[in-house]
């Protein structure tokens, strides 16, 4: 079995397609499609359903991408004790993460550590409704839900909260509610329901469970620039919230408590880009875990 083929067939399998795979790998698509039916040929086997829109895996193939992502962390081990280079802190390293972390506390802060390693290329994206890391569609999350799927290691970095906001201009037209019943006098700021991608960020129900958002936002930030435009009131994250002087705490004693996850696949935990990225985070939010108290 040639482990070229594995590699090509495991891209596959993650990606969901040829075209998709042949792209991060940087080859043509025929030669994908010529090592997949190698691949099947040498195990006498098919491995994949190939259709005009994608792949699918046969359950053959469901059971050999276990077999295949072992082999993985075995290739990606004995690399790294080798000193292949990614020893010396190269590659890329891909970052899943709700906006309100990654975008509000981690993106200012990630320039620092790229200054350090000049051969490192680091990605910060969005964490999505569907997310896979088994199919690296991130070498790192950032989640507010403990993993419970899959092989991962995975640690809490910070506890956080949000309360009840609502900018200053806002307050002088609509007299500040004295208790959550009241709510329903003001215009509110909140979540596009369907779009809520973990249950843990429906905070609105911990709030008053006759909340209605009149003006709905899908992500965290968004409703932060909402609310202080004078939008109305608004469930914010307090680290986010506090660097706005124009906003103003409403009901402060109604607190929700969440916490940020950091996880990543086994797979790749002897690789010292992953090992590196991620102690940085987690000691960035140690160092400044009195911002998320």
């Amino acid at each position: 079995m040639n482990w070229d083929d594995v590699r090509i067939f495991l891209a596959v399998a993650r990606a969901g397609q040829i075209l998709g795979a042949a792209r991060r790998l940087g080859v043509n698509h025929a030669t994908v499609a010529r090592r997949l039916t190698a691949l099947e040929a040498d195990l006498n086997t098919k491995l994949l359903t190939r259709r005009t829109n994608g792949c699918e895996l046969t359950q053959a193939g469901e059971e050999f991408l276990l077999s295949a992502e072992r082999m993985e962390a075995e290739m990606l081990g004995i690399r790294s004790s080798l000193g292949d280079a990614d020893v010396a802190i190269a590659g890329s390293v891909r970052i899943g993460a709700p906006d309100g972390f990654g975008v509000a506390f981690l993106a200012p802060r990630l320039g620092a550590f790229t200054a350090r390693y000049p051969d490192l290329k680091v990605q910060l994206v969005p964490v999505p409704r569907s997310f896979s890391l088994s199919r690296r569609e991130a070498d790192i999350a950032i989640t507010v839900d403990r993993p419970d799927q899959g092989r991962l290691v995975a640690r809490k970095l910070v506890d956080y909260s949000l309360c009840l906001y609502a900018s200053r201009a806002y307050l002088e037209q609509n007299p500040p509610p004295r208790a959550v019943e009241e709510l329903d006098r003001h215009r509110l700021v909140g979540y596009v329901d369907d779009l809520i991608i973990s249950p843990s960020l429906n905070y609105a129900p911990e709030i008053s469970r006759d909340w209605r958002a009149s003006f709905q936002v899908s992500s965290a930030l968004g409703q932060v620039e909402a609310v202080r435009s004078g939008a109305g009131i608004g469930i914010l994250h307090n680290f986010i919230a506090r660097e706005y002087s124009e906003l103003v705490p409403v009901l402060p004693e109604r607190r929700i408590d969440r916490s940020y996850w950091l996880s990543y696949h086994e797979s790749v935990r002897t690789l010292r880009r992953i090992i590196s990225v991620s102690s940085f985070i987690s000691d960035l939010v140690g160092n400044e875990a009195g911002r998320f108290a």
